[in-house]
């Protein structure tokens, strides 16, 4: 696979880093109450992520490693404070809905693990392919929980509200936009997301040494191989 294809690929599924590395969960609990905010907050990010990357692994030679961190910090604020303040002017609603967690993105441990992990190792062109990877996967994360979440907690999607097309006795489960409905949304995403990784391991387990993960299986196996040998 390309080497920029494998950052984005690397982003949105092998390492997403809602689902698979569990970074950024309170943004994500917080905001994901609808599609939009999801949205919102996840192209922020991506925005900051991408930037960051990309001056980090630019100055890379240049910061000195004992104020690396205070550093990143520096330029990750000055980057954020932009951002606030063109949502601020451009989008005034998605502003009050993100409210203060669009300060917060400064201490998002996506924004800093990519700039220590990944930014500070890599040039600018791979650098600036991981935040788009890694901005991608934490925005499809934000957007799939808002919109499980605004469907079934408001009987809405995008601000379309169909429960007006369904019978009355359809009534929206409440608890979804409230924070154990977060919970419970992405825990069951991440539900998915590791069966398939447990899959892709089998196969390749079975693949490699002929072995299918399963011990009761192997062991009739072996029963039956010492069956034929007499």
């Amino acid at each position: 696979m390309n080497k920029y294809l494998e950052r984005i690929y690397n982003g949105l599924i092998k390492e997403n880093p809602t689902l698979v590395l569990m970074l950024g969960m309170c943004p994500t609990l917080a905001v994901s109450t609808s599609a939009m905010n999801g949205i919102g907050m996840g192209v922020s990010t991506t925005a900051v992520l991408i930037l960051s990357n990309f001056v980090i692994s630019l100055l890379r030679n240049v910061i000195p490693d004992d104020v690396r961190l205070p550093a990143y910090i520096v330029i990750v604020a000055s980057l954020v404070t932009v951002t606030e303040l063109m949502i601020e002017a451009y989008l005034p609603g998605l502003y009050k809905s993100l409210g203060i967690y669009i300060p917060l993105i400064v201490v998002n441990c996506i924004i800093l693990g990519r700039a220590e992990a990944y930014a500070n190792k890599h040039t600018p062109d791979l650098a600036v392919m991981d935040g788009i990877g890694m901005g991608l996967g934490f925005t499809v994360a934000l957007t799939l929980a808002g919109l499980v979440r605004e469907v079934l907690g408001s009987g809405s999607a995008f601000g379309f509200n169909f429960l007006q097309y369904l019978p009355d006795s359809v009534e929206p489960i409440g608890i979804f936009i409230q924070p154990p409905g977060a919970f419970f949304v992405i825990a069951l995403f991440i539900a998915i997301m590791n069966a398939i990784g447990i899959k892709t391991r089998q196969r390749k387990l079975v693949e490699n040494t002929g072995c299918d993960g399963c011990c009761a299986t192997c062991a009739q196996r072996c029963e039956d191989a010492e069956e034929e040998a007499k």
